[in-house]
This record gives structure tokens, C-alpha cells and sequence, in this order.
């Protein structure tokens, strides 16, 4: 019987999508029933709950190799504007923020790939996080960072994550993902790491134990089809590792890099496309709207079409609002709460894990 019913029908009965599936939703452009089928999907797999977490990104460098067309955060060496974090002031910004920030769970790290900085300063920069704050979860660097460490130092990518694991490393955010179709990394990412690789890596960490994020940056010049593509590449992961905790959706902020003449997709598309995500990636428990890309409006929205977390309070950003963002660098614990709340739904303060925080 489910061979013969439609795309609408299965989403609205939770029934595993095809491509074709999701194709036909797609073009539907019917809104509010993807919402609707989407909160359904979302509230099948966590109730009335919608997490956040109490977090701090740090950006090590902005020094790079890639040169990235789809980058506005990144520059050459010898650039003015040009920066790269000692341990030091790791040390001294920790601090800092475990002054500030008494209930900090979770620290989130990401780079760039530094021509000149060996495997040893990533190695030790861990070391220094959790030296400082032994206790917090430490997410950080990305599969594309992973690749390079991998080639500075002429190790398996498997050696890395045992090494940076062993360093304290928990788990990895798992960005640089873009679209994972090679025709489409060729011409926005051409000099980091491939399809193959970004795969890869994920799966190798997820086997080693330690659990990722999923993402997908949209809304540049991929198609429909390689958008869907991509989320189906995600769901055959999840299907043979269980090791992504998350899904989250990045749309694309073309300000300031060599693809400036495109223009920010609609809010319209970003629902749409959240929407879309509950409903296909039905093996992956979290789908968050991370209101720094966002906007805080759109991603409270979002609570109304499949997202369950709203990832954390942040307190300072620099990769987004460099390609033009116009949010804040942070929210605090109480905005979070408040954005929550006025949906209905009910704000948990989570752990990177998904633990309670009481």
C-alpha cells in the first residue's frame, strides 16, 4: 500500500521519504503543510521540548590556504586584517568567559587552514582548553580542518581524531560540508576537502566514537536536486554510523565574497528547506535553527516548522559576520528562554549530548 501513496500523504503519516518524494514536496511550495507535517515529525521525536545550550565559539585563525569563493572570513598570510590565537590568549579568554558565563557547557572551536601552523598548535590549543576548563565540552574543527591536519602532518585522518581525542577533544561541529557533490565544490571550495573526504572523516570519527553535527550550507549555485541529494547523502550516513546528534541548515550570506552578485535566499526558502529536512532526515533526533545566520525572528519561527534547538547563547562570532550577518555576536540564556516560550514550546537547557542541564 505505501508504494501507492504520495509525497504528501507519506510526510503526513511519517513515512520514509524517496527523492522523488522529496522532490514533489519541494515543488509543491506548499508552506504550511510542511509545517505542519514538520512540527508533527519534530514533536514524534521530542515532544514539546526545544533545547539550547550555553556555549562560546572561538575562531583560532582567519589566516588560510583554501581561498574559498564562497568565504568572507578568511584571508592570506601576511594580510593586515590577518590573525592567529596563541595559547595564551586561549587561556586568558576562558577565563574570562567562566567569569562571565558561571553555567558555560560547551566550547566551540573552529579554524582555518593556516599555511604554517603545524598539528602540535592544534594539539596543544586543546590541551589548553581543557586544562583551563576541564569540566566543558570541547566541539571543535571542522572535517575540512581535519583533512588538513591530516596532510600537514602526514597522518590518516583516523591518527588525527585519535590524537586530538586522547588531546580532549568531544566531538566535531560538522561544518564544511557546503553541498556534497563535487561538480559544486569545485568551483566554491576547490582547494579543501572533497566529497569523498568530508564522508570520510565523519564516518571515521562517528566509528571512534565521537559524535558530530550535520550541515549543509544552501542558497549559492547549487540546484534543488544537489540540495536534496545532499540530505539524502546525510540520512545513508546516519542509517549505517548513528553518530550525527544534529542536523543544522546554513543559508548562504553572499556579502563580501567573490560571489556577492547572488542574492540571500527568502525566508520563505529558509523554512521551506528546514521543513523539507525534518521530514527527510527521519534518523536524526535534532534539527536546529542557529539564529546567527538566521535572524532571531526566522529562527523562532522555525520552532513551527520541525526545529527542536536553537543552538546556544554564542558570545562571539566571526566566519558569519564577516559575509555580511547583521546579528548580534551573542544572546544571552534569557532571550533564548523567552524566544522559546512565546511559541508554546518548552525551553531545556541542554548539555552538548542532549543531557538535561538542571
Amino acid at each position: 500500500m505505501k508504494a501507492n501513496l504520495t509525497a504528501s500523504q507519506k510526510a503526513a503519516q511519517g513515512i520514509r521519504l524517496s527523492f522523488d518524494d522529496a522532490m514533489e514536496l519541494y515543488r509543491l511550495n506548499d508552506l504550511l503543510s510542511l509545517a505542519e507535517w514538520a512540527r508533527v515529525a519534530k514533536e514524534r521525536k521530542t515532544g514539546k521540548k526545544v533545547y539550547y545550550n550555553v556555549n562560546r565559539h572561538i575562531n583560532l585563525t582567519n589566516i588560510c590556504t583554501a581561498n574559498c569563493p564562497l568565504c568572507a572570513f578568511s584571508c592570506k598570510a601576511g594580510d593586515p586584517q590577518g590573525f592567529i590565537l596563541s595559547k595564551e590568549e586561549i587561556r586568558t579568554m576562558l577565563i574570562a568567559t567562566a567569569k562571565k558565563t558561571p553555567g558555560l557547557t560547551e566550547v566551540h572551536m573552529v579554524s582555518a587552514l593556516h599555511p604554517d601552523e603545524p598539528f602540535s598548535y592544534y594539539v596543544d590549543i586543546v590541551k589548553t582548553v581543557k586544562d583551563v576548563l576541564p569540566k566543558v565540552h570541547l566541539k571543535a574543527f571542522t572535517p575540512v580542518e581535519i583533512v588538513h591536519f591530516a596532510q600537514i602532518a602526514d597522518l590518516s585522518i583516523k591518527q588525527v581524531l585519535i590524537i586530538l581525542k586522547e588531546a580532549g577533544l568531544d566531538s566535531l561541529p560538522g561544518g564544511g560540508a557546503e553541498i556534497l557533490d563535487d561538480a559544486v565544490r569545485k568551483i566554491i571550495c576547490p582547494n579543501k576537502a572533497t566529497t569523498a573526504q568530508w564522508i570520510e572523516t565523519i564516518k571515521t570519527a562517528h566509528h571512534l566514537g565521537i559524535l558530530t553535527n550535520a550541515t549543509m550550507m544552501y542558497g549559492h549555485i547549487e540546484t534543488i536536486e544537489q540540495r536534496i541529494s545532499h540530505l539524502f547523502t546525510l540520512r545513508d550516513i546516519q542509517d549505517e554510523t548513528n553518530g550525527f546528534q544534529a542536523y543544522v541548515s546554513f543559508p548562504f550570506h553572499p556579502a563580501n565574497t567573490e560571489l556577492s552578485h547572488l542574492k540571500r535566499v527568502s525566508s520563505w526558502e529558509d523554512l521551506k528547506m528546514i521543513a523539507l529536512s525534518r521530514l527527510i532526515l527521519d534518523n536524526i533526533d535534532h534539527i536546529k535553527a542557529f539564529w546567527m545566520m538566521l535572524t532571531q525572528p526566522i529562527a523562532q519561527l522555525a520552532l513551527a516548522f520541525g526545529v527542536d534547538d536553537l543552538d546556544g547563547t554564542v558570545e562571539e562570532e566571526k566566519i558569519i559576520h564577516a559575509a555580511g550577518a547583521t546579528t548580534k555576536a551573542g544572546i544571552t540564556k534569557l532571550e533564548i528562554i523567552k524566544m522559546v516560550e512565546e511559541t508554546g514550546y518548552v525551553p531545556i537547557e541542554r548539555d552538548t549530548f542532549y543531557h538535561l542541564v538542571k
